[in-house]
C-alpha cells in the first residue's frame, strides 16, 4: 500500500497543551545547570526488549553499573533475581532499587514480598491513563481509572507500611502516569493530585515520584516540555515532589525531549544505557550524560571507562553498538574526509599551543576547543589514534597527521601535498583504507628512508675540502638551532663515492657551499641539472636535541615546492629527492676512473661524517632496526 498524499485523514495531530492566556513558557530561556538523578532500566525495560531475556548471572553482571532490578510479578526468576540481590547483600547501603509493577493487587503483593528485607526500595507502580489506553486496552472511564488507581496506591501503601514495620525497610512510591505523553494535561495532574492525597506522607524527606512517562513519543520534543512544565506548575506539593522523566524514541528524538524536559521541571531521568528498549528503545543514559559533561556540568555518572562499559552492555543485551552512534560509536572520534582532517589537525596543533602556554605561564584553563571532536575522547577511555583515519577520500592533512603522530615529523604544506598523491593512489588501486602502518611504509618507500639502499642512486661516502678560509656565517658545523648554512660564500670542493644502478662511481665537484658542491659534481658527472627549492628546517618535536630537514629538488621548467635540508646532511637529501625525479633516464658512463678500495680517506671522511653530525647536534631518522638512514627530501610535484 502506497504512503498517502494527505496522511491527515489518517493520523490526528498531537493536543495543545493547555496553558493560560498570556502565560510565557519558562523552559525555552533555562540552561541546565545540575545533573538529574539517574535511573538505569536496563534490567526492566531493556531487558524485556530483548530476543532472549538475561539469565540472572547476566543480571548481576549488569546491576553492577547501576539499575532498576526488575518486574518480580513477570516470572520466579523475576522474583528471585530481587530475592538474592537483597540476600546476598549486594546493595550497596547507599543505593536504592526500584521495581515495577502494574496496579493489580495480586502483582502488587508478590513484587512488595520480594523486596523483605530491603534497605530502601522504590516502588514503581503504574498504569496506563491516556484516551486510547483508557477507552480500547482498558474500556473504562476516566472516573473507573482513578478509582483503579487510587486502590492502587492504598494497597502498597498498606503493603509496605507492614514491611516497615518487620524489618525497618524504607520504601519510595513513584507513580507512573504511563502514556502521559498522550494523555489530556489536565486529567495528568487531577491523577497526580489524587495520588498525592491518598499516600498522604510526601514530604521533603521522603518525597513522592511521578514518573512522566513518554511511553511512545507522538509529538515534538518541545510538547513534552510543555506538559512537563504544565504538571510541574500545576501538581500540588511541588516541593515535597520528584519529576522522573521516561521518554522513549519512536520519533528519534529521546534525547531532545529529555533534555527540554529537564529544563521544563524534571528532575530525574529514567532510561537505559545506550538506549535499548522496547520498538525504537529508552532514552540514552550515556549521551544524555555525556551532553551535560561536554558543556562542562558533572553528571555525576563515571564514563572514563567507557569502551569497557560497551562490551558490557552489548555482551548482555546481545547486541552491537552501529559504528556511528554517539560517543560510544567506534568511528564517532574519526574523521575520513579531507577538510574535517585538516580542521582536526589545526585544531589540535592550535590547542597544543595554547595548553603550552597555560603550562608556562600560569594563566587561563586548559579549554578544550576541537573542530568537529565536542569532547576529548581521553576523558572517556579513547585514544587520538583514530582520529584521522586515510582513505581515497581523505586529503593531504590527514596522512600528515599520521607522520606527525607516528614519526613526528611536521611536513611542509607542499611535501604534504605530494605525499598524498602517493597515499590516494594507494587506497585507489586497492580499494580500502590506508592503516598507519602502511602509510608510514609508503613514506619511507617515496622518500628513501631505508638502512639499504632505494631508488637509482645511493651516496656511499663523501669528503667535504674547503678551498678558501671559512667565515664564522658559514661554518660546516652548526649549533642545532638555526638553519643551517645550505648555501654561502666560501669555496668547497665536494668528492664522493656514488652508487647509480648498483655500480659504484666517483664524482666531484666545487660549489659555494656543501650542496652547491654536491650539485656541481652531479652536473659535472651524471649531467643532471637540479633546482633546489625552499628548504624548512625542524627540531624533533618533544627533542631539541634532534632535527629534521626537508627540502625540495626538481628539474629546471618544473614548479618549485618547499623543503628543508640540515647542514652536511643536504648531501644526502638531495640524493633522496634526485631518485623521486630521474625516473629512467639515461646517465653517461663515469668521467673518473674509480678503485673499489676502501682507503683511509673514505673511512676517514666517513668518520669525519659521523663526528660532524652528533658535534652539530642533528639527528638521523633511525629505521626499525636502528640503523642510521637519509634525511628526507620532498619530490617535486
Amino acid at each position: 500500500m502506497p504512503m498517502l498524499s494527505d496522511p491527515s485523514l489518517k493520523y490526528l495531530t498531537y493536543p495543545s497543551v493547555p496553558f493560560s492566556d498570556g502565560y510565557i513558557r519558562q523552559w525555552p530561556n533555562k540552561r541546565t545547570t545540575t545533573s538529574p538523578i539517574w535511573l538505569s532500566t536496563d534490567l526492566r525495560d531493556g531487558n524485556q526488549a530483548l530476543v532472549n531475556p538475561m539469565s540472572n548471572a547476566t543480571k548481576l553482571e549488569l546491576f553492577s553499573l547501576e539499575i532498576e532490578v526488575a518486574y518480580p510479578a513477570a516470572g520466579d526468576n523475576e522474583f528471585q533475581f530481587v530475592r538474592d540481590l537483597i540476600e546476598n547483600n549486594e546493595i550497596p547501603d547507599d543505593v536504592a532499587i526500584q521495581i515495577i509493577t502494574p496496579a493489580r493487587p495480586e502483582l502488587i503483593t508478590k513484587s512488595i514480598a520480594s523486596m523483605a528485607g530491603v534497605k530502601h526500595g522504590i516502588i514503581h507502580l503504574y498504569n496506563a491513563v491516556s484516551p486510547v489506553f483508557r477507552e480500547v486496552v482498558f474500556r473504562n472511564t476516566k472516573e473507573q481509572t482513578i478509582d483503579l488507581t487510587i486502590n492502587a496506591v492504598k494497597l502498597v501503601k498498606k503493603l509496605t507500611e507492614e514491611e516497615t514495620a518487620r524489618s525497618g525497610a524504607r520504601f519510595t512510591l513513584n507513580y507512573c502516569l504511563e502514556t502521559f505523553s498522550q494523555t489530556e494535561p489536565e486529567f495528568a495532574v487531577e491523577l497526580g493530585n489524587r495520588v498525592l492525597m491518598e499516600w498522604g506522607k510526601a514530604s521533603l524527606e521522603d518525597k513522592v515520584y511521578f514518573n512522566l512517562a513518554a511511553t511512545v513519543e507522538c509529538a515534538p520534543s518541545n510538547h513534552y516540555a510543555d506538559m512537563v512544565e504544565y504538571f510541574n506548575n500545576n501538581i500540588n506539593q511541588r516541593s515535597s515532589v520528584l519529576l522522573s522523566i521516561h521518554p522513549h524514541n519512536d520519533r528519534g528524538t529521546g534525547v531532545a525531549a529529555t533534555e527540554l524536559a529537564l529544563l521544563a521541571g524534571g528532575d530525574r531521568v529514567e532510561g537505559c544505557l545506550l538506549g535499548n528498549g522496547e520498538r525504537t528503545g529508552n532514552v540514552d543514559l550515556i549521551t544524555l550524560a555525556l551532553n551535560l559533561y561536554s558543556q562542562g556540568v558533572s553528571p555525576g555518572l563515571d564514563f572514563s571507562n567507557l569502551p569497557e562499559i560497551v562490551q558490557v552492555v552489548c555482551r548482555c543485551n546481545e547486541s552491537a553498538v552501529p559504528v556511528r552512534y554517539p560517543y560510544a560509536g567506534t568511528l564517532v572520534f574519526s574523521a575520513f574526509a579531507g577538510t574535517h582532517q585538516d580542521a582536526i589537525k589545526k585544531g589540535l596543533d592550535s590547542q597544543a599551543a595554547r595548553w603550552e602556554k597555560v603550562d608556562r605561564t600560569g594563566e587561563g584553563i586548559k579549554y578544550w576547543a576541537m573542530p568537529y571532536i565536542p569532547i576529548d575522547p581521553k576523558d572517556i577511555g579513547y585514544g587520538y589514534e583514530n582520529l584521522i583515519r586515510v582513505s581515497s577520500q581523505s586529503g593531504k592533512a590527514g596522512t600528515a597527521y599520521v607522520i606527525k603522530q607516528t614519526l613526528q615529523l611536521d611536513l611542509p604544506r607542499r611535501m604534504q601535498v605530494s605525499f598524498y598523491g602517493v597515499v590516494q593512489s594507494e587506497c585507489e588501486n586497492s580499494g580500502k583504507e590506508m592503516s598507519t602502518a602502511l602509510i608510514i611504509n609508503a613514506f619511507k618507500q617515496k622518500y628513501c628512508l631505508s638502512s639499504k639502499p632505494i631508488g637509482r642512486l645511493h651516496l656511499q661516502s663523501l669528503n667535504i675540502t674547503p678551498l678558501s678560509p671559512l667565515s664564522e656565517s658559514s661554518s660546516l658545523e652548526s649549533d642545532g638551532t638555526s638553519t643551517p648554512p645550505e648555501q654561502g660564500t666560501n669555496l668547497i670542493r665536494f668528492e664522493g663515492h656514488i652508487s647509480v644502478d648498483g655500480r659504484i662511481r666517483k664524482v666531484m665537484g666545487d660549489g659555494k657551499g656543501v650542496l652547491s658542491a654536491l650539485l656541481d659534481a652531479l652536473r659535472s658527472d651524471l649531467e643532471l641539472e637540479i633546482n633546489i627549492g625552499e628548504i624548512v628546517y625542524q627540531h624533533l618535536e618533544g627533542d631539541s636535541t634532534k632535527a629534521v630537514t626537508y627540502l625540495e629538488v626538481s628539474i629546471p621548467g618544473s614548479p618549485a615546492s618547499k623543503s628543508g635540508v640540515g647542514s652536511v646532511w643536504g648531501c644526502r637529501a638531495i640524493i633522496s629527492g634526485i631518485n623521486g625525479l630521474v625516473g629512467d633516464r639515461r646517465f653517461p658512463r663515469p668521467k673518473m676512473v674509480f678503485t673499489p678500495r676502501r682507503d683511509q680517506s673514505a673511512q676517514r671522511s666517513e668518520a669525519w661524517l659521523r663526528d660532524f653530525t652528533f658535534r652539530a647536534g642533528h639527528s638521523v631518522l633511525q629505521t626499525p632496526e636502528h640503523e642510521r638512514s637519509e634525511l628526507i627530501a620532498a619530490s617535486p610535484i
